[in-house]
């Protein structure tokens, strides 16, 4: 399959690596887009859902700055990061995500909603009571009937996804694959809390360094020291399987023996 200059296939998935405008334009046509990063891409063998999420995603931006830097190494590649936090911040520039009533807003429960909320209208982002839900704790298996009523009701032309990484990809999907309409869904999980304080707040000098990690580490070491370091399992999959998709425990290895 001949890919364009804005995309590449790592571990199987097809990653745009285009600007960032380029990503809001596709967007604005429907669909699902996720932001993977390191903690859950070295889970692709093991975890279906997540894999599948990915794999069926209309758009999967470079928001790993440790996949990135590892691509580029072990390919001798050039792209370059598009992290989250970019992507929200251009998103919410554009028009018809800022009219209200256009935009519903999934969020990681009520707390986190009231400060989201609050700072979206710093911004002169107004969003409506009906336009927001508090997301439940999810297990393997999403099922959502009151979300999906509630976006079928409003017909927003956008979803945004607020909840955490791993859960958000698939509830992305899940959404994509029940609407009997397609909006643009983006599943930006943690972006909008590093802007409204629910989180540790990143500059945009240290997202362009690749250096949110870094502010994670520092505001709860306990919490995201070890969720860091378990990322480093990515790379030896960056090794071994390249742009094929990893395999999943119990099929068979079709990596070739000479690697690449």
């Amino acid at each position: 399959m001949v890919h364009s200059r804005a995309e590449r296939k790592i571990l199987g998935i097809n990653f745009y690596v285009g600007e960032v405008g380029g990503a809001i334009e596709r967007m604005g046509r429907g669909g699902l887009l996720v932001v993977p990063a390191a903690p859950a891409l070295k889970d692709l063998p093991a975890n279906k859902g997540y894999r599948d999420a990915l794999l069926h995603a209309d758009m999967v931006i470079t928001d790993s700055a440790f996949m990135v830097v590892a691509w580029n190494f072990l390919e001798g590649d050039s792209i370059e990061r598009l992290s989250g936090l970019k992507y929200l911040r251009e998103l919410l520039l554009q028009e018809d995500v800022r009219r209200p009533g256009s935009t519903f807003w999934v969020m990681a429960g009520a707390q986190s909603a009231q400060k989201n909320l609050n700072w979206l209208r710093t911004q002169g982002v107004i969003v409506p009571e009906e336009c927001v839900y508090h997301a439940p704790m999810y297990g393997e298996e999403i099922e959502d009937p009151e979300l999906l009523q509630k976006i079928e009701q409003l017909h927003v032309q956008h979803v945004v996804v607020t909840v955490g990484g791993g859960t958000q990809e698939r509830l992305g999907l899940y959404l994509k694959s029940h609407l009997t309409y397609l909006p643009a869904i983006h599943c930006i999980g943690a972006a909008i809390a590093f802007l409204s304080g629910d989180q540790v707040h990143i500059p945009e000098w240290a997202d362009r360094l690749y250096l949110g990690w870094l502010f994670r580490c520092l505001s709860s070491p306990q919490r995201y020291v070890p969720r860091y370091w378990s990322a480093m399992q990515l790379l030896p999959l960056l090794w071994r399987y390249r742009s094929c998709l990893p395999t999943p425990a119990g099929e068979l290895d079709h990596t070739p023996e000479s690697g690449y």
